[in-house]
Parts: structure tokens; C-alpha cells; sequence
């Protein structure tokens, strides 16, 4: 966990950063990456597959209603917790179109 606290203009900032394991080693990767502001060698983390296959869930299926593809996620990631990440990153994914029904969001692959 990490905490930030300052401000902004006028505005108190109290800030708490929660990061997994994972993420812990992917800032220390870039932090030790050689000369400041050198990206980081690119490495296959298991967070880039599992985002890969959450995309090949929805690409597969063509479109889902969302509680049954959190339910996929869910199983998919092990969590429900990460689960819910994977699927506010579908939400956002410019190849995922979100139709409003009447009972849940469908979520269409559109590539």
C-alpha cells in the first residue's frame, strides 16, 4: 500500500494506492530500467495474458450479457476482484461496444 498526502492548489490530498504483487514488480522493473525515462523492456507478464484472453472470451462469444461475462472473468481471473478489473478494461477497449438492455449492459465485440 502506498499513501499519498499534499495538495493541490488549495485542495488537500490524502491518496491510498493499493497495488498487488504484480504491480509492485512491474514500477520496480521500470524503476530499475537503466537511464530515467527508458522504457522497460516489454516482458510477457501474466497480467498481459490474462487481459489477452479476457479479449478472446468476448471475441469468441461475439457479444455477452455483462453478468454472465463477469461471471467468465471472474473464473477466468481467479478473483472476483480482478475479475471486475478485467471487465471496466473491456468497458473501456476500443474494440468492445456496450449496448444499454433493459436487464443488463451486452457487451459486442466490434472488430
Amino acid at each position: 500500500m502506498l499513501r499519498i498526502r499534499g495538495h493541490i492548489g488549495e485542495w488537500p490530498v490524502d491518496l491510498t494506492l493499493e497495488l498487488d504483487d504484480e504491480d509492485w514488480a512491474r514500477l520496480g522493473a521500470r524503476l530499475t530500467a537503466g537511464s530515467p525515462g527508458a522504457p522497460a523492456a516489454p516482458a510477457a507478464a501474466p497480467a498481459d495474458r490474462l487481459w489477452q484472453t479476457a479479449q478472446q472470451v468476448l471475441r469468441s462469444a461475439g457479444q455477452m450479457e455483462g453478468p454472465a461475462l463477469l461471471n467468465q472473468l471472474q473464473a477466468l481471473a481467479g478473483s472476483a476482484e480482478a475479475g471486475k478489473r478485467l471487465l471496466v478494461r473491456l468497458r473501456h477497449c476500443a474494440q468492445v461496444r456496450i449496448e444499454n438492455a433493459p436487464d443488463a449492459p451486452i457487451y459486442h465485440w466490434a472488430e
